[in-house]
């Protein structure tokens, strides 16, 4: 493949993000995640921390307006800003790997994604969230809740397929069976035999 693009989705305390941190070092690529914001802020000379009041949430449909395709609502706006900005990268022939903000509904245009889901047994989610923040499992439950709310509510919001909905991926997987390491060791042997089949074509 000329051009690889890895979009990784996932549920609160899957894993999800140390999974694509993981897949970005053994590929030698870039990851985007919260870091877009970054950029865009300096692309632009916008205010980094207003952006992240509104990353990945939902709008306001009581306050925002659309008229002639033009949207008073700042999360439309921001990923407005987010779309661009992975479609630019995938114009310029780069290869990454970004984390959630409907990566794969954004770039699905390009023959060199590989979408990925990944979810988790409620159980071990809240496992591991407690391990990583120290809460308790009620807290666990209420960070669990409020999160994936919100990354389904963004998503459903700006792409047309649904999210965690197994056509809207290439690929969705459960990390509570390998678990997080032996769940990497799987994706990368996914990814590399849908390299080699491109490199067939």
């Amino acid at each position: 493949m000329k051009q690889l693009m890895i979009s990784l989705s996932r549920e609160t305390g899957s894993g999800g993000h140390k999974i694509a941190e993981a897949l970005a070092q053994r590929f030698s690529l870039p990851l985007y995640d919260k870091n877009i914001l970054t950029e865009i802020a300096e692309s632009r000379d916008l205010d980094e921390n207003l952006l992240r009041k509104y990353e990945e949430t939902s709008k306001n449909r009581l306050l925002s307006r659309r008229i002639r395709g033009l949207s008073n609502s700042a999360q439309d706006g921001l990923a407005g800003m987010q779309f661009a900005f992975l479609r630019d990268k995938a114009e310029s022939g780069a290869s990454f790997v970004v984390v959630g903000r409907c990566a794969e509904y954004a770039l699905q245009a390009y023959p060199g994604l590989i979408s990925l889901f990944i979810s988790g047994d409620l159980d071990a989610r809240l496992a591991y969230l407690q391990s990583l923040y120290q809460f308790s499992e009620s807290e666990a439950m209420d960070y669990l809740r409020k999160h994936d709310k919100n990354r389904s509510s963004y998503h459903n919001e700006y792409s047309p397929a649904k999210w965690g909905e197994a056509d809207t991926y290439d690929l969705l997987i459960n990390s509570s069976r390998l678990g997080i390491d032996g769940t990497i060791d799987f994706l990368e042997q996914y990814i590399r035999a849908r390299i080699a089949k491109a490199e067939e074509a």
